[in-house]
């Protein structure tokens, strides 16, 4: 026998002895309960079976758990991040662990960690675990719903007022985590991710095409494999710094590889040509496919350690979050290839999809590779490249099948449902900012009739506070401005901001609104504290209640505390978005909106007092306090128009508009500071009036003098008789 070969048996037996050690000592890797982390996942299982003694991780995933007393089996735990990474409000996802026992019956469940700001200093933790308690006793493959009403199909839970987004999301992960568990286990039957019927291949049709052509219209997809990335995959594992590469060979490819679908006689034909295609055609059973894998470059996809019987461990599709391998018998050699321009490869295979797997073609599957290094004699760090791949829409046809309104909703994202749930909302907050638009846009016609634009504002404030703050929950934060920031620098996704549609919407017209009018139209109409405030005020005006009038040096002084504030949150969110959102509390929009005072003492309280502090003057927390304004402030020197109007008599000698704006927003010299304006339009309406504008009086006045004069026969009225 040739040394070399000599060599590789050695080197193989010696990888199949380690194999078996490893899976021997995983077979047995029960811990007791007491050295089970995290100690809320523990807590969690011993209140839903107290005599657990031993966790032992289930063959093929390690992420469920057995749960033994003593030798008896008595069920299974799971945490869900190991399932499902949905983003909730925060943008982040959140992790409960989830007790089943032997007949696929939930046991217990909890929330063991979130980024819920709601949550984190806001609703006490009692009443979410109260929420997730109710799910205690219902099926893996129950369907459930957070309100409503329950029917036959269909379980109902108690939402928690305030936290709707939440909520929607605990439930999703821990049903749908549920409902994949169960059925890996084996305890119930046709859960799962719900699927779309499977698509049918167009095999009545070819048209002849070049590989430049079929890589070009998505036909064939490709993965670039650089030494470089892949080694900076590994960084923060045992495996960084492993068979790393000289910085000069970091951006030479470790391998190139591409995969196709076959079935398709436009792609099959083309690549294995017209006697290899029909070949592989009738190998295959109804319900099959095959899949064409290429590579070039020094990384091999099928791997050295492949023996017969065995399976190709280096690589694996996935769908529908289900993952299955390929075994020897479903490996064709693909050696004889005819598309025109097909560049050289170092590797070429055929591997069949059988039919247990249930492939759809038509829905978007991925080609997993795994590059796996070596740390010890036993132990390995890998990481997953995915290849992905869509089958172009003209090669295949999905039959149509009628869903109801629930089914349909549960195959769409959550933002989706989330958007479906509140579309009453969505709708009734789009009629109000369309009104709101008309006002601004015909804004010198209304403030000509003071009565009316006043009647107007105040039933707007209080649509915008009873609707949009206490019915919608749509008061905006300075936490949602520095997430947004935050996102633009860690991966920014649109999920994340669509998962609210109320704050989605408001965020939306707001970003107009700035580019428009400024930071004034929000913090003037659309902002519920800033309503409450303003209301308050305008009830103790009717009741007679005096006013005071913070002096302008001190007031154009006390702008700056805001800026400060803001300039603090973002330092701190730097370092911790959660501090951050603690520290956030210095507005007190959760406190007086959300949770609409239904809260400890000392939050109530300081909510009250920045209200009640408006019997005297008008929105003192939002003039000097709120972060939100200044974060809004700061873009407002970029607005395109300056709608209110003014008169060079203004400031000089005409000083009544700066005495009349509530909030103090004109300065002596008559300019108006748009950074601090809330677009009340009270200084409009003296503009348009000739009875109460100084500059407008006197020429009136001077109009009537005029008229009456017998000096100046051109200004004599003329009576017509007719």
């Amino acid at each position: 026998m040739p040394k070399h070969r000599f060599t590789r048996e050695v080197e193989r037996m010696i990888r199949v002895v380690l194999w078996l050690w490893a899976f021997a000592a995983g077979a047995v890797a029960a811990m007791p309960l007491s050295s089970y982390e995290p100690v809320k996942a523990r807590q969690v299982i011993t209140s839903a079976f107290p005599a657990v003694t031993d966790v032992t991780p289930v063959d093929g995933n390690r992420a469920i758990k057995e749960l033994r007393a003593g030798d008896e089996l008595v069920g299974y735990t799971y945490q869900t991040l190991d399932f499902l990474q949905t983003p909730a409000y925060s943008g982040k996802p959140l992790d409960a662990t989830v007790v089943l026992d032997t007949e696929g019956e939930i046991r217990a469940t909890r929330v063991i960690h979130h980024d819920e700001p709601i949550l984190l200093i806001g609703i006490p933790e009692s009443e979410m675990h109260e929420f997730t308690d109710q799910y205690t006793g219902l099926a893996a493959d129950q369907r459930v719903t957070v309100g409503g009403k329950s029917s036959d199909t269909r379980v109902s839970v108690d939402g928690l007022s305030g936290a709707t987004v939440t909520v929607m999301v605990i439930n999703e992960v821990i049903m749908k985590s549920a409902h994949r568990v169960g059925n890996e286990l084996g305890l119930v039957e046709g859960a799962g991710d719900a699927r779309p019927p499977v698509s049918e291949v167009k095999t009545d049709t070819f048209e002849e095409k070049s590989w430049q052509e079929l890589t070009g219209d998505g036909s064939v997809r490709r993965l670039l494999l650089t030494h470089g990335q892949v080694d900076d995959s590994f960084e923060g594992t045992d495996a960084e710094g492993v068979d790393t590469v000289p910085a000069d060979q970091r951006d030479e490819p470790l391998i190139d590889l591409y995969t196709t679908y076959l079935n398709v006689p436009t792609i099959g034909r083309n690549l294995l040509g017209e006697k290899q295609y029909q070949w592989l055609m009738d190998e295959l059973k109804e319900g099959e496919h095959a899949i064409a894998v290429m590579a070039r470059g020094e990384y091999s996809f099928k791997g050295s350690g492949y023996v017969r019987g065995g399976i190709f461990d280096r690589i694996q599709i996935r769908q529908f979050g289900d993952t299955f391998n390929f075994r020897d018998l479903d490996y064709y050699r693909l050696s004889d290839v005819y598309a025109r321009g097909m560049p050289e490869f170092s590797e070429l295979a055929i591997f069949i999809i059988r039919q247990q797997y249930k492939f759809d073609p038509g829905t978007e599957w991925t080609l997993e590779l795994t590059v796996k290094r070596q740390t010890g004699p036993l132990d390995s760090e890998f990481q997953v490249f995915p290849l992905s791949y869509q089958l172009p829409d003209r090669y295949f046809t999905r039959p149509e099948v009628e869903l109801s309104r629930e089914q349909w909703l549960e195959e769409q994202p959550m933002w989706v449902q989330v958007w479906y749930e509140k579309r009453f909302q969505v709708a009734v907050l789009g009629a109000g900012l369309i009104f709101l638009l008309f006002i601004l846009f015909f804004q010198d016609w209304l403030v000509k009739k003071p009565k009316v634009t006043r009647w107007i504002r105040h039933a707007f404030l209080t649509y915008t506070l009873f609707f949009i703050g206490w019915y919608a929950l749509g008061q905006l934060s300075v936490v949602n401005v520095l997430t947004f920031v935050h996102s633009l620098f860690s991966g920014f996704t649109w999920e994340t901001f669509l998962i609210d549609p109320v704050i989605f919407v408001l965020w939306a017209v707001v970003a107009g609104i700035i580019l428009l009018w400024g930071r004034a139209v929000y913090c003037g109409w659309l902002c519920p504290f800033g309503a409450l405030q303003e209301l308050v005020n305008e009830i103790a005006r009717k009741l007679k209640v005096p006013q005071y009038t913070v002096p302008f040096a001190i007031h154009e002084r006390l702008w700056a505390i805001k800026y400060i504030i803001l300039l603090v949150l973002f330092g701190v969110s730097l370092d911790s978005m959660a501090t951050a959102e603690k520290l956030a509390e210095v507005e007190p929009f959760k406190t007086a909106i959300t949770l609409r005072f239904d809260r400890s003492w000392p939050f109530v309280t300081y909510a009250v007092l920045l209200v009640a502090v408006n019997i005297f003057t008008r929105k003192v927390f939002c003039r000097y306090m709120c972060p939100l304004g200044a974060a809004l402030a700061l873009p407002t020197k970029i607005r395109v128009f300056d709608w209110l109007k003014r008169r060079k008599e203004c400031g000089h000698p005409c000083r009544l508009c700066e005495k009349e704006c509530e909030v103090q927003a004109i300065h002596p010299d008559g300019t108006i500071n748009y950074q601090e304006c809330h677009y009340c339009l009270d200084c409009q309406m003296t503009y348009f009036d000739d009875h109460k504008c100084p500059p407008l009086i006197v020429k009136r006045r001077g109009k009537r003098r005029g008229q009456n004069s017998p000096g100046r026969p051109d200004q004599i009225p003329v009576t017509q008789v007719t």
